[in-house]
């Protein structure tokens, strides 16, 4: 039987792969850590229990196929927040210097920075799927989702001319609250790999639960009602001067 610290070293290496890792599965925290199923079980059980973790609900449900899906597991909010909290004060205060040294301008040149390393990071993944902005905004969520961000694409109406990236974790979201500029590179970051330009709704600096991008992927055609109006209202204004026709001869 496994002594108390050896559960407690264990259960907080649990913690931590869901923290980076998340959403992930048993079996998955099992093959990473070289536990078998059944012991890392009674760790999520336990931190379940401790309100430290919790499943995860993803925005999007596809088709399933026969038998009871895994369960993939999150840190909750309480547990982000404490897990955090000592990087983020760290962060904010650095910031904060940066800005008191160097201006305001420091701090938006430090956001571009990093918008830039997310493209590197995250250009590969979408330029292997080709031009295609919804396919590009999957291949996005994937590897965001890969790095624990717990991102997802979802169709507006019938996916036909725009889909919402939906991020459910974010790494800087404490410090983002008070440095918007953080979120406002990550958008833009978001705009050139997807390739087409992109509005965010709801971050969850802002207090949202999930960080929210418009992705426009097609411009709606006019309706043909529309275009019959349009060509009936050009047939009905009078013959511009000098075009009437050649005038009559005695």
């Amino acid at each position: 039987m496994a002594a108390p610290a050896d559960d407690d070293s264990t259960r907080a290496r649990v913690l931590d792969l869901i923290a980076e890792k998340g959403p992930v599965s048993a079996a998955q925290l099992a093959k990473v850590l070289s536990l078998t199923p059944a012991a890392v079980r009674r760790h999520i059980s336990a931190l379940e229990d401790e309100e430290q973790i919790e499943v995860h609900s993803p925005a999007t449900m596809g088709k399933r196929g026969r038998g009871r899906p895994a369960r993939h597991y999150v840190l909750t909010a309480t547990a982000r927040t404490s897990f955090a909290e000592g990087y983020s004060d760290l962060a904010n205060r650095a910031l904060r210097y940066l800005s008191q040294v160097a201006g305001d301008g420091a701090v938006d040149s430090f956001a571009a920075a990093r918008g830039r390393d997310l493209e590197r990071r995250y250009s590969g993944a979408v330029e292997a799927v080709g031009k295609d902005p919804a396919e590009r905004a999957r291949a996005l969520a994937d590897a965001l989702t890969l790095d624990g961000y717990a991102a997802s694409v979802r169709d507006v109406g019938d996916g036909s001319y725009a889909v919402q990236l939906c991020q459910g974790h974010c790494p800087v979201r404490d410090v983002a609250g008070e440095f918007h500029e953080l979120c406002d590179a990550e958008t833009q970051a978001i705009s050139r790999l997807v390739g087409v330009p992109v509005q965010r709704l709801a971050t969850l600096a802002g207090g949202e639960h999930v960080c929210t991008t418009h992705i426009p992927i097609a411009m709606p055609a006019l309706r043909k009602r529309a275009v019959r109006a349009a060509k009936g209202a050009q047939g009905l204004r009078p013959p511009a001067a000098g075009r009437q026709g050649p005038a009559a001869t005695s």
